[in-house]
């Protein structure tokens, strides 16, 4: 029996035993394809937990950028990764708009107006499935890189994305350290955006997972780059690191503004075109400045735990974390 046969009885049993007699017993039968496409999802991301730890967290013993001085902080990282890999939001998201979509596209057809479909450019696409995934990824990657950017560009996004930026011990689990929200809004936006280009349920999936697994290779503490050409081709641990470099990855005009380089989620092509590019050789140290001691000794405070980290990014969001809430005496990690 080779994996996908494996990995497909898991999937049956699983559904099967558990998922579909729960799903009839609190009264949502009609939602129990959704439900087997949540089982494929779970178990996906078991698969990827795995591999992750099994390849990423030898080498970062081996081949580290800087000592783990936080060991809690990774702890809670791995939460954040768990309930993202293991949840399926992105998936639950995209099928809940695909049938809305689906009756907004029927409508407009009624109207004589066909909405756009990558497939609809070149045809024989669909003859070629390997490069249709490259394109769906490149395009999606496209999006991806404003959506990243807006993210440091308007004040009330980057006090939901500084969250990401707070990790000083940066490891491979950081990828999904998130705000609750700022996913939210980014699975929207994704799930629309793949919907419109023609992607289906199966291939989003599976761009999802290939771009998860690239994005926690660039967050993990590793001294990886790619080389002189490969830089520019795929962003690598040491080209995304420098995105999280303390003033550098989230300021683009001096100490207080905001902005950044390096935006590109997947391919470095983004930033080069659109001049937010920045190649430094070195591996640079991480966070957010406003954590550094300042002259009054005091720093923000991002929390330490899940519970504490989103509320305090509800509280920057709406401005309530004034100097005298915001600041606590500076304790370096130990």
């Amino acid at each position: 029996m080779n994996f996908s046969d494996l990995f497909t009885s898991v999937q049956a049993w699983i559904f099967e035993v558990i998922v579909q007699p729960l799903v009839f017993q609190i009264g949502l039968g009609e939602f129990v394809e959704d439900a087997f496409h949540g089982v494929e999802w779970f178990l996906m991301g078991v698969c990827e937990l795995l591999v992750l730890y099994m390849v990423l967290r030898p080498l970062e013993a081996l081949i580290p950028v800087h000592k783990i001085t936080d060991r809690s902080a990774r702890w809670n990282d791995f939460i954040y990764t768990a309930l993202h890999r293991l949840g399926i939001f992105s998936v639950a998201i995209f099928l809940l708009l695909d049938p809305l979509l689906d009756s907004l596209t029927a409508e407009l057809h009624l109207q004589g107006l066909n909405p756009f479909n990558l497939e609809n450019i070149w045809p024989t696409m669909l003859d070629y499935p390997v490069l249709l995934f490259c394109i769906y990824l490149l395009v999606l990657d496209f999006f991806d890189y404003w959506y990243h950017r807006a993210e440091h560009q308007f004040n009330w996004w980057w006090a939901l994305h500084s969250l990401h930026h707070s990790q000083r011990n940066m490891n491979l689990w950081s990828d999904n350290r998130n705000h609750l929200f700022d996913d939210i809004l980014r699975d929207i936006y994704m799930g629309l955006i793949a919907i419109a280009i023609g992607v289906q349920p199966g291939q989003y999936v599976t761009l999802v997972v290939v771009s998860r697994m690239l994005q926690s290779l660039q967050h993990a503490n590793v001294r990886i780059h790619f080389g002189r050409i490969g830089e520019y081709l795929l962003v690598s641990p040491r080209y995304h690191r420098t995105h999280h470099a303390i003033g550098v990855g989230h300021e683009t005009h001096g100490k207080g503004s905001i902005g950044g380089h390096n935006f590109a989620v997947l391919f470095p092509i983004w930033d080069v075109l659109f001049g937010s590019a920045l190649f430094l050789q070195e591996y640079s140290m991480t966070g957010i400045r406003d954590q550094l001691v300042a002259p009054e000794g005091r720093s923000r405070d991002y929390g330490r735990g899940f519970f504490s980290q989103q509320w305090l990014g509800i509280k920057r969001l709406f401005g309530r974390d004034g100097p005298e809430e915001q600041a606590r005496p500076h304790q370096e990690t130990r």
